[in-house]
């Protein structure tokens, strides 16, 4: 198993990715390595960590501002050749299906539930080993 998988987080609002950092703690699971994050507050940051690669997942807030996280994941879905896996952090239960329209892997609601995260933080790390072993 890797040592470390890198997580890059996207929201605007420093309190989202304490909450984020919080809620995985060193792993979300026994069985995935220690994360590392990466922290971006703007599209623009997102665009570069992605290009210059070894992201393994992101987590994208849905409420961001300038762009949310929904339009950021279609966008990087469409730019990204082999985009990570993506987390959506949603406001609701009831936005899944746009979490859906924008090619998310997963979605959880704001605020953060730490077990839920975990869990599905967990799941798309297991499936992005899978896919590169």
């Amino acid at each position: 198993m890797q040592a470390t998988v890198t997580v890059l987080v996207y929201s605007d609002d420093s309190n989202t990715r304490e909450q984020v950092r919080l809620a995985t703690g060193r792993r979300p699971a026994p069985d995935v390595p220690v994360v590392e994050f990466v922290e971006c507050a703007t599209p623009a940051a997102v665009l570069k960590e992605l290009d210059k690669g070894g992201i393994d997942a992101c987590v994208l807030d849905g409420e961001a501002v300038p762009m949310g996280g929904m339009g950021m994941c279609r966008q990087i879905k469409d730019e990204v050749f082999r985009c990570p896996p993506v987390l959506l952090l949603i406001a609701r239960p009831q936005d899944a299906w746009l979490a859906t329209w924008s090619r998310a892997e997963a979605a959880v609601t704001l605020p953060v539930e730490p077990v839920e995260f975990a869990n599905a933080l967990a799941g798309l790390l297991r499936q992005r080993r899978l896919q590169s072993a």
